[in-house]
C-alpha cells in the first residue's frame, strides 16, 4: 500500500482493483482530501465540545434498578406458577 501512495499517478486498473476491494467508487479515491476527511472525523466525533466520541457519553432511557427489580418479579412468579403446579401433580 505503502508503495501506491508514493507513486505520484495510479494506473486505472490498479485503482480499480483497489476500489473493488475498499468496496468504495473509483471517484471516491480520485476526489478524495485528507484536510475534508479529518474536518468530518473531528466533527463527527465530539459531543457537546468535549473531545471524547459520543458512544461514550451514552444514557440509557431506563433505570438499570427497575430491570433488576422487574427480573426478580418475574422470577418470583415463576417460582409461585412452579409450586402451584407441583401441589396440583401431588
Amino acid at each position: 500500500m505503502s508503495l501506491l501512495e508514493q507513486r505520484e499517478t495510479i494506473e486505472t486498473n490498479i485503482l480499480t482493483q483497489v476500489a473493488a476491494i475498499l468496496k468504495i467508487p473509483v471517484q471516491a479515491i480520485e476526489n478524495f482530501d485528507e484536510e475534508q476527511a479529518m474536518n468530518i472525523i473531528s466533527n463527527t466525533a465530539s459531543f457537546d465540545n468535549c473531545q471524547y466520541p459520543t458512544f461514550l457519553n451514552h444514557q440509557p432511557t431506563f433505570n438499570p434498578i427497575d430491570k433488576i427489580v422487574e427480573l426478580y418479579d418475574e422470577k418470583i412468579a415463576l417460582y409461585e406458577r412452579l409450586l402451584q403446579d407441583v401441589d396440583l401433580v401431588i
